[in-house]
């Protein structure tokens, strides 16, 4: 097999740049009162922030592991990164609280920002774990085709595209952006195309001069 999950591996970078700057942010702005505009994209980016880590944990579960397990057999035991998953909810709901009441008061909460960092500590640990135990299975027993079909049935999970695909261009390197190009034909084409310029404004007004 010469499979590569490319597509996993950049949905972890962007996610850990994100947990990385969002809790950066947070603690500079921790009890700032922001004006409503400010406040409620920062919110809103939070919560499209804990939406895309919701889709991405779940699909794992419910998608890749039974795959994984079929597969490698008793080469995989994936009961900590499950674990892993279940407390992931909790931190999640907390930091959804947390952005309702920066939209309701315009205050970034010194718990908000604890929460974030407290998220990015756990999922930085559970990510290099993940990768270091996973990948390597995929690679060695999940065929081209199954993999294929993997990526194509968490594509209809429903992630939100305009969230999701300018941050994964912002951490491809030139030659992962030519594969997403080659394989993705014209639809990621014009994805790629259209939806970052957006994308770039929503951010300016999150994060301000340092992205």
């Amino acid at each position: 097999m010469n499979n590569e999950p490319t597509g996993l591996l950049l949905a972890h970078r962007a996610m850990l740049r994100d947990l990385d700057r969002l809790a950066e942010l947070t603690r500079q702005l921790a009890t700032t009162r922001l004006d409503r505009k400010r406040s409620a994209a920062v919110a809103d980016y939070l919560s499209d922030f804990c939406d895309s880590i919701h889709h991405h944990h779940s699909a794992e579960d419910e998608v890749l592991w039974p795959v994984l397990e079929r597969a490698a057999g008793a080469h995989v035991d994936l009961t900590e990164l499950t674990d892993d998953h279940a407390v992931l909810d909790p931190k999640l709901a907390r930091i959804r609280q947390g952005a309702a009441a920066l939209r309701a008061g315009h205050t970034v909460s010194a718990e908000l920002a604890a929460d974030l960092a407290d998220l990015r500590d756990t999922l930085h640990e559970h990510i290099a774990d993940e990768e270091r135990t996973i990948v390597p299975l995929i690679r060695t027993y999940v065929s081209d085709d199954e993999w294929n079909r993997v990526e194509s049935v968490i594509r209809k999970r429903g992630a939100k595209m305009t969230f999701e695909v300018p941050r994964i261009l912002a951490v491809c390197t030139d030659d992962e952006l030519a594969e997403t190009r080659r394989e993705g034909g014209i639809p990621v084409a014009l994805m790629i195309k259209l939806l970052p310029l957006p994308f770039k404004r929503r951010e300016s007004l999150v994060f301000g001069g340092s992205r």
